[in-house]
């Protein structure tokens, strides 16, 4: 290993606490996240003949919020830590622990956009296409946390900008939670938005934010060190990249449909 690295600066996880209550940097990550999410959401119902009302984007920010804590907490049981989970299910509720899945968690917002869809009479791919830009500014914030608390490190490396974290270890290690910053967060928030500018057919912002981030997040893992207890799983990947897989091809898929009933509806109108 190369002799230059960053070491990791000492960041107290807490920001200040009051008697037993305490801010957490992770906490105040989770709520960066939901405030970038309600101004995007807000901004986008207030172009005229959004067909959104305010109170609706409440709804389906707090639903989907709902869902990102559920899904993730039971996604990251179910995934990660399922034996511990046999041997003790009360695991699935000591949230306080720690262990929140993003695969779980997008799985609660696919559940919880299905019941406001439903409730408020909105076309499914369409409510995707409305939610895809909510989501990256609030990954990137999340990854910032993972950061801070120097967690979810990355591999080994000598690469000049490798980080020592604490209790990782002796070796400089990629900084992967920053490479997912970037990547899952402000590099896909971009896309989305340019794209945006070319009126896509319906879902195709959704298929952009599945391929986008399963393609970042399936990218990353090869320089993401391996949750230990699961190491390198079947055809040489890990759990990420098998839970990744999935979101490419469907959002391959949706992207696909959009177009090709796009093509359809300009047939019928010939």
């Amino acid at each position: 290993m190369s002799a230059g690295y960053i070491t990791f600066p000492q960041i107290d996880p807490i920001i200040f606490s009051i008697g037993p209550i305490a801010l957490r940097w992770y906490g105040l990550m989770y709520l960066i996240a939901f405030a970038l999410a309600w101004w995007l959401a807000n901004r986008a119902a207030k172009q005229p003949n959004s067909g959104w009302t305010e109170q609706q984007v409440s709804d389906l920010l707090f639903q989907s919020f709902i869902g990102v804590i559920l899904g993730g907490r039971l996604g990251y049981v179910l995934f990660y830590q399922f034996d511990y989970f046999l041997q003790d299910p009360s695991y699935l509720f000591k949230i306080w622990t720690g262990g929140m899945s993003f695969h779980g968690g997008f799985i609660g917002v696919l559940v919880a956009m299905a019941w406001f869809a439903k409730r408020n009479n909105k076309a499914y791919l369409q409510l995707g296409d409305f939610v895809a830009p909510l989501a990256p500014l609030g990954l990137a914030a999340g990854r910032l946390g993972n950061f801070i608390n120097a967690e979810l490190w990355g591999r080994p490396t000598d690469v000049p900008w490798a980080v020592l974290f604490p209790n990782a270890g002796p070796y400089p290690r990629h900084p992967s939670q920053l490479y997912e910053f970037m990547l899952e967060g402000i590099v896909l928030f971009i896309l989305i938005i340019l794209y945006r500018r070319f009126n896509p057919p319906s879902g195709s912002l959704g298929g952009l934010f599945l391929v986008g981030y399963g393609a970042a997040r399936f990218t990353v893992e090869f320089y993401r060190e391996p949750d230990a207890h699961l190491g390198i799983l079947s055809a040489g990947m890990s759990m990420g990249q098998w839970l990744s897989l999935p979101m490419i091809i469907s959002g391959v898929g949706l992207i696909s449909y959009g177009y090709w009933r796009k093509a359809q509806q300009k047939k019928q109108a010939v």
